[in-house]
């Protein structure tokens, strides 16, 4: 698929020259700090160096001292408290994180997941009436809620009270609970509104640890679920945001839990043993790995089964239950793959043959056998295909029920709620969302939606873009370059990568196709003098012929370290290659 590279705003010339002369680095770094909002001296050093003393008060929250005081107040009259949390990732470690807490200074409390297939997503009837009917009087909700105005009012009238903790965008009538934190109520000051589910159950124990004297360890002990969930949701890692998922990993790569390292146990990256002074693992966990190798476990127990087996990891302290409950569930994240490939293939050997759908601006599929559990990575999948808003459907306990996915400055969230009368609920983000509607108005909800993406796109919406941060010459790319590149970590949405540029390279003849269709290269500037660098092109072999040609291309990359053979090198991850006869 053709990609368009746009050149990011590059930063103020006497900015950027300002700070390079300030911090003792190359001016393209100081540009990549610029780009990021620092421009002088002491925001790079809060940028480089975040610190918890830098979070905002919780306090500034709507509603927070009445969550406090709910709790503190649970607790002096003994009543039981249950911690109820959302299937994924963020609701399970947002479930992990307050239960422990709370349990660790009061007995009387249970948590809750309700069950993907038999409850739907969010707060559920079954859960409360599973809390009437074992005297929980109040209910804790993580990354879930905001919506559920009927539902709590039922449980108001049985004598439960909730305090919701959510992230997702509010419908007009905020639910009349006796606490509603929630950064993106508009009636919430809280200065950072991109805190993850996980991330507002944190400011409520970081509450109430300020209000009664818990200490700082204490609290700072549960970021590690903070940064996994802030990671896996794909909140931007920028603001608050950035300092706990610096100081989380940090937390994972010292002193993991031993859920998270009998996960790793999976991944490859084990505990080097009889290492000298303090724990260490055979490599450096990063953000990436958190995405790619902790996330899609702990979704998998809630994707095929019931996630409760997710939680009961996050907070066990046996590190010989963690690896059970981990090869437990690695083995459901086997059949979850399964089960999401055997869907893609199906989606789109669909799409392929209905041409009405094959031209459109929307991708919108049903399937009542594809499995609930999967579809949102379907969704993703078929969106990385296609490049459109897609939205994948199948069906549940009567409803049809699915998930949306979508493109680059595409508010899918807007084109839902557009449709909001033809659905039974919806819920997200402005990026991804979930929904579920009655089957006989699935046709009417595609043909709207499908119009609501036509007025509210442009033909340039559907060529995927990569963001380039700067041009640069390969010379310029050495050990002090990149040791600092490494610094501006932790990556993530708001603060990705560094891609850059490099125009009129060619192949030193060293070049070839490895793999699955993998070019490992070795580009040089015919005409500036320098050393080979290395390169890898995930599938993109089909380059090959022209490389090897002679002519000079542009590559567009991150910087990256290899090992191999116990030597560590430099090498171009190479996102998009470009021949000047395709422009």
């Amino acid at each position: 698929m053709k990609k368009r590279w746009v050149l990011k705003k590059q930063g103020d010339n006497a900015t950027v020259e300002n700070l390079a002369l300030s911090l003792n680095i190359d001016r393209q770094l100081a540009n990549l700090l610029v780009q990021r909002g620092v421009s002088t001296f002491e925001e790079a050093k809060s940028f480089f160096r975040p610190s918890l003393s830098d979070l905002h008060d919780p306090f500034l929250m709507k509603d927070m001292n009445l969550a406090v005081d709910r709790i503190k107040s649970a607790i002096d009259k003994e009543e039981k408290i249950l911690v109820y949390g959302d299937y994924d990732v963020d609701g399970t470690t947002a479930v992990a994180l307050v239960y422990t807490f709370l349990r660790s200074i009061y007995p009387n409390i249970d948590f809750y997941i309700p069950d993907r297939y038999a409850e739907g997503y969010g707060i559920s009837y079954k859960g409360i009436d599973f809390s009437i009917e074992n005297n929980f009087s109040l209910i804790i909700v993580l990354d879930c809620g905001i919506k559920a105005v009927e539902k709590i009012s039922y449980a108001k009238e049985n004598g439960v009270d909730f305090i919701i903790c959510d992230h997702h965008r509010p419908s007009d009538k905020i639910p009349d609970a006796c606490a509603v934190l929630d950064p993106k109520r508009p009636d919430c000051n809280y200065p950072f509104k991109e805190l993850s589910g996980c991330g507002v159950g944190f400011k409520l124990i970081q509450a109430y640890s300020l209000k009664y004297n818990i200490s700082a360890d204490k609290l700072n002990s549960y970021l590690d679920l903070v940064v996994v969930s802030i990671a896996a949701d794909i909140v931007p890692i920028i603001g608050e945001n950035r300092i706990l998922a610096y100081y989380g990993l940090k937390l994972i790569n010292k002193k993991p839990r031993p859920g998270f390292e009998a996960i790793f146990q999976y991944s490859g990256i084990k505990r080097i043993a009889g290492a000298k002074g303090p724990f260490q693992f055979n490599r450096e966990i990063s953000i990436s790995d958190l995405v790619f190798l902790v996330g899609p476990r702990i979704n998998a127990a809630g994707r095929i089964e019931n996630a409760k087996n997710s939680v009961e990891l996050l907070i066990t302290t046996d590190f010989a239950k963690a690896l059970e409950l981990a090869d437990q569930i690695n083995d459901l994240n086997i059949e979850r793959k399964s089960l999401d490939l055997n869907a893609t293939q199906a989606a789109l050997e669909f799409i392929q043959s209905e041409p009405s759908l094959k031209n459109s601006k929307s991708t919108v599929v049903f399937n009542k056998d594809w499995h609930k559990g999967v579809i949102g990575i379907v969704a993703s999948r078929l969106t990385d295909y296609y490049y459109r808003p897609t939205i994948v459907l199948t069906q549940s306990n009567g409803l049809v029920t699915g998930s949306a996915r979508s493109i680059k400055d595409f508010d899918v969230y807007d084109a839902i709620d557009s449709c909001s009368e033809l659905l039974e609920h919806f819920g997200g983000h402005k990026y991804a969302a979930g929904l579920s509607l009655k089957p006989e108005n699935l046709q009417t909800f595609k043909d709207r939606f499908e119009e609501y993406v036509k007025e509210h796109t442009t033909e340039s919406m559907f060529v995927p873009e990569i963001e380039i941060d700067a041009n640069i010459i390969l010379k310029e790319i050495n050990t002090k370059f990149f040791r600092i590149l490494k610094q501006l970590a932790p990556f993530g949405p708001g603060n990705m990568p560094p891609v850059f540029q490099t125009d009129r390279v060619i192949d030193t003849g060293n070049s070839r196709v490895v793999g699955k269709n993998h070019l490992k290269l070795e580009v040089v500037h015919p005409d500036i003098s320098g050393f080979p660098y290395s390169a890898i092109a995930f599938q993109q072999g089909y380059h090959f012929d022209k490389i090897v040609s002679g002519k000079p291309f542009s590559i567009c990359y991150h910087i990256e370290e290899n090992e191999w053979n116990a030597k560590r090198y430099l090498q171009l991850n190479i996102k998009d290659i470009i021949f000047p006869e395709d422009l």
